[in-house]
Parts: C-alpha cells; structure tokens; sequence
C-alpha cells in the first residue's frame, strides 16, 4: 500500500507562451472558474506488456499537464485482469515512466481499491442499478443487438435486490464456477451508445492475483474500476485516447451512480488504513492516439515478435517499445519534442517516421559529444611519415559548444578510414580520395593518394598516401583547399568494436495493411540489423553504458546499455546524420 508522498500544491496557471490545446483550454477555464483548486491527472497502463511509443503521448501529457499547472500526477497499475500481468511488466513501466523524465506522485493499482469497488457495487444493487445475470458471453452478446438493432432484457434482469445481493455476495465467496454469473450495470438495452446496454461489472476468475492472491475470486470490469479509481483518487482531468469517447457516457453513469464524494462509508476503511483520499468527480476528456507509420502498436503483434524470436525481446531496438527505442539511442527529449511539436487535437492521423528520426536527431545534436569511427575499414598508410610515427592531436568534443571541452586523439601512420570515401573510378561529383587526388584529413592536414596496393580478388587492400606537411595546423600551407574532408582512426591505437547498424523494423508505412496479400509478419525488413565489425578512436570506447556520441559522417550511436564494455564495446546506431530512407525509397 502506498500514500501522498507530499502535499498538494497550489494551482498555478502557465505562461502565455504555454501550448495551447484544447486540453489546456479547458484546464485554464476550470481554474479561473474555480472549479479545482488544484490539477489532479493520472497514468494508468495495464501491466501485461510493456509501453510503447504510442504510450509516450499519454505519459507526456498526464505527467506534462499536471507539472505546468502545479499539480500532480498519479502512476496507477490497471490490475484488473490477473493472469495476464507480471511484476516484471510493472517494474518496466515504472523505468520507462523515469526515463521520460518523469516522477509520480503516488504509485496506486486498482487492487488498492477492490473492497472499495466491491462495496460500491453493492449500492448499484441497493439502489436497483445493477443485476446478477446468469447468461454465459454467448448468450448475452446474442441479447446485446447489432448497431441497428436493440438489444433484449435478460431473464434474470428483473430480480429482486435481495436476490441480487445474495446472489452478488455468494460470487464474492467463491461458491460459482468461472464465467456462471455476472453483475450486470442495469441501463438501458435499447440505448443507441451499445456500452450502455447493462454492461459487466463484475466477472467471476478463480485466478491468483499478483497483489491480493486468493483473496478474490470475482475481479472488477475495466470501465466500471477505472471511472471509480479516478474518482476515489480526487482526478479532475482522466485524459484518454479516442476509442474511449464512447465509453464517456457509461464513465459518467457509474461515477454518478456511486458518487464517492457523498458516501464515504464506502471508502473510509482506506483513510482509516493510511490512504489520503479526497473523492472527487472527475472529466474525462479524449484525444487523438500517436500513430506513427512503419510501426505497430498491438500489444498482441508486439508480443507475437518477441515469442516467436523474430526480435530479441522486449527491448529489441527494432521494437518501438520505449525500453527498445531507448536501447537503440533514442533519446528522451527527441521523443517528448515528437510529441510537443505534434500538439493535441481530437483527429486520428498517421505521422510519418522520418519525424520522430528528426526530432531525435536535434536533440543528440546538441547533446551528443563526437567521436570518430570506422565501420567498414580501408586502410591508409601516410608513405613519407617514418615508421613508428605517433604523435597525440587535440579535437574540439562539439564543434558548436566549447562546454563539452576537447580530447587527445592519437595518430600515426597507419590509418583506417571508410572504404566509401576512396573511389578507384570516381562518379562525377566524388569529392573524397581517388588515386593522384587529394582530400583532407580531418585535423591532420591534406594527403594526396599515391598507389593503390589490391588484394588477390582484385578489391583495394591499402592506400598510400603522402601528407603535405605545410598543409599541417599552424604551417603555411595551412589554408590550402581541397573539396573533401574524411575522417579516420589510427590503426595503431584504435580499439575494436561490434557496431549495430539497425533501421526500421518495417519496409512499408502500414504493415498491418494486408491489401497486397501479404500478411504483416511479411512486411519485416530483413536488413532491420546489421553488425559490422569497426574501428573506435580509443576514448570512444571508453564510454559508459547509454553514453551517446556522433561518430563524426556517420551518425548518432549509443554504448549499448547491457553488452557495452570498454574491452569489447558495443554500439547501436540510432540514427543516420539525415534521412537516408526516404532517398533509398526513392531511388
């Protein structure tokens, strides 16, 4: 059990330059009414899976909007389905809830409040609005209707509250068999809204739950427990994603049915145990859900990738969970810029990738110090350097920001540089090293390929190269021009490293899309991951774990969080330096 960690405080309003959405509108307007003295959200997820990017939405606006208006925001674990959850999925939302940069103010599950729920259900029956119905889902999906047709009464609907409490506390005792009986809500079988048509409240599973063990053989329905937490917690704002709009009206029909505030014998035995609790009647308000192209956010799919070995695990970065999308580099910031650039409105779209690769981008561009590294090597050998030459070189760690300071990068005369900055036969417009021409080597000076030394298959094994001395820092011919420049690692010195290339996990923008024929499993990009064997300069791969760097031409990259050591390191890349999917789309 947990309580408030701290007192509430007071209201504020944001400054005018603030978003704007209709969300905040409506938060500004109740505050000047005076309808709340203070703003009160929550996040509640269900522990069986972990969080997506879609869930990054809902988490920077229940945890945003409660922070800009001084409030608070509750974590709350939707425990209401035992069997399906798992303390490591608990533990999983918690961590990603962090790493968004984030802190709850209370940790609640739904399980908190079961005797709660269940004494409330209890007056629904009292009161004669609600009904123990021996249907099984079969037959009542048959009495429900169709969207043009009303549906029908139960048989059992017109019971007598005794009967109907009797019946009510021998479920709550154990004494029927699982899916015999069910409280109903007692509304409306013809209404036009179909969640209105005496929905479930209660269903009977002898299954052990993972914080009240065997203490509950029935277990509350998600509408009827969700509006009743909100409420019980003092919500004023339950901020949801449009495929609840029609569930607002039975959300409302059971918070006012119950009406917490005015019945605290329903809740008091929680103030007596430690709880603060101050009842309120929430408002729930809808907004469009974050969908992104080249990615799905099925629980089931999700799950499916991972049974089925086609990623490795939750936290895959291919995955578009957030412990995926961390692992492979990207950052909370890029993501909490997606979502503030995206704003809030109440119309479903798709948003194309490249964005959220953007959005990540500028942030590890301000924040990411570089580093250089060869991913696919050709060496260089500088001919008119004596052997043995070594000497140790200063470079800036951001180009754009003295803060980050600078670094000794070792050089000699033996180099590895990319295999794609030499051409043998040069396309027109090839700026970087072809043999007789000259490129810069970045902070050394200028080289000018000499000969070309080739491998029995007839592939270029090594360059040699001359350095022009004068064209050295701090040397006359220190201005002269060339059109290229490359990056390099010193042979010598550089340390050896696993470098995952990987991309998007689908080669199409809708995977779940099967109007070509092909199923979504079929839609995989096969070159998702790639692990190529580079070439570090030695203080890269001295980088702690979640450390992320540009590797200067190549992109941004993150020392893997599990497999990274000094010794042996391990990089994933995050993202390329621009959008090179597009153009390979389009080529």
């Amino acid at each position: 059990m947990s309580t408030e960690s701290a007192a509430a405080k007071p209201a504020a309003t944001p400054e005018t330059d603030a978003p704007r959405d209709f969300i905040r509108q409506i938060i500004r307007e109740d505050l000047a009414n005076g309808k709340h003295a203070a703003i009160r959200t929550r996040f509640p997820p269900e522990p069986n899976g972990y969080l997506h990017i879609g869930h990054a939405k809902a988490i920077c606006l229940d945890f945003g909007i409660a922070r800009e208006f001084a409030g608070w925001c509750n974590l709350r674990l939707d425990d209401t389905n035992p069997g399906k959850e798992d303390p490591e999925f608990v533990e999983g939302i918690k961590d990603d809830v962090r790493w968004l940069g984030y802190e709850w103010h209370d940790l609640r599950h739904a399980s908190d409040y079961f005797e709660v729920l269940y004494c409330a259900a209890i007056k629904l029956i009292e009161d004669g609005n609600a009904y123990v119905d021996d249907l099984n889902p079969e037959e009542m999906r048959e009495y429900r209707g169709t969207l043009t047709e009303p549906g029908r009464n139960s048989p059992h609907r017109d019971r007598s509250v005794e009967e109907n409490l009797a019946l009510f506390r021998r479920m709550r005792a154990g004494e029927f068999a699982d899916g015999s009986k069910t409280l109903r809500a007692k509304i409306d079988m013809a209404a036009g809204n179909m969640n209105l048509r005496d929905p479930a409240i209660y269903r009977i599973r002898k299954v052990t739950h993972q914080n009240t063990g065997d203490a509950w053989p029935i277990y509350p329905m998600y509408d009827y427990a969700h509006c009743l937490s909100d409420a019980l917690e003092g919500i004023t704002h339950s901020l949801c994603t449009l495929e609840f709009e029609d569930h607002r009206p039975l959300y409302d029909w059971f918070v006012d049915k119950v009406d917490l505030p005015n019945h605290p014998e329903l809740w008091q035995h929680m103030r007596d145990a430690g709880f603060r609790t101050e009842p309120a009647k929430p408002r729930q308000i809808e907004f469009s859900r974050l969908n992104l192209s080249y990615m799905i956010t099925s629980k089931r799919k999700l799950a499916q990738l991972v049974n089925e070995g086609l990623v490795d695990g939750w936290d895959d970065p291919r995955m578009n969970t957030l412990r995926g999308l961390r692992r492979r580099g990207f950052t909370p910031g890029g993501i909490r810029l997606l979502i503030e650039r995206l704003g809030v409105s109440k119309q479903n779209s798709v948003i194309d990738y490249a964005i959220l690769e953007n959005c990540v981008r500028e942030d590890l561009d301000a924040a990411a110090p570089r580093r250089m590294a060869v991913i696919d090597p050709l060496k260089l050998v500088i001919t008119n350097l004596p052997e043995g030459h070594e000497e140790s070189l200063t470079f800036a760690n951001h180009p754009k920001d003295e803060s980050f300071g600078s670094r000794k990068v070792p050089f000699a005369r033996e180099l590895w540089i990319e295999r794609e900055d030499f051409a043998e036969v040069p396309p027109k417009g090839f700026h970087r090293l072809k043999p007789d021409g000259e490129v810069r080597l970045r902070g050394v000076g200028i080289v000018k390929c000499e000969k070309l030394i080739k491998a029995t298959d007839g592939s270029v094994a090594e360059l040699h190269c001359t350095l022009d001395l004068e064209s050295r820092s701090g040397m006359p011919g220190a201005d002269r021009k060339v059109k290229g420049t490359i990056h390099w690692v010193s042979a010598k010195h550089a340390v050896a490293a696993d470098i995952r290339l990987y991309d998007r996990l689908f080669n199409v923008p809708t995977p779940d899309d099967e109007n070509d024929g092909k199923t979504w499993l079929e839609h995989i990009n096969p070159d998702a991951k790639r692990i190529v064997r580079g070439w570090l300069e030695p203080s890269a791969a001295e980088a702690s774990p979640e450390q992320r760097y540009q590797f200067e031409r190549l992109g941004y990259f993150v020392a893997d969080r599990l497999d990274h050591l000094p010794q042996s390191p391990v990089f994933n890349r995050a993202v390329t330096l621009r959008d090179t999917w597009t153009t390979k789309q389009n080529a």
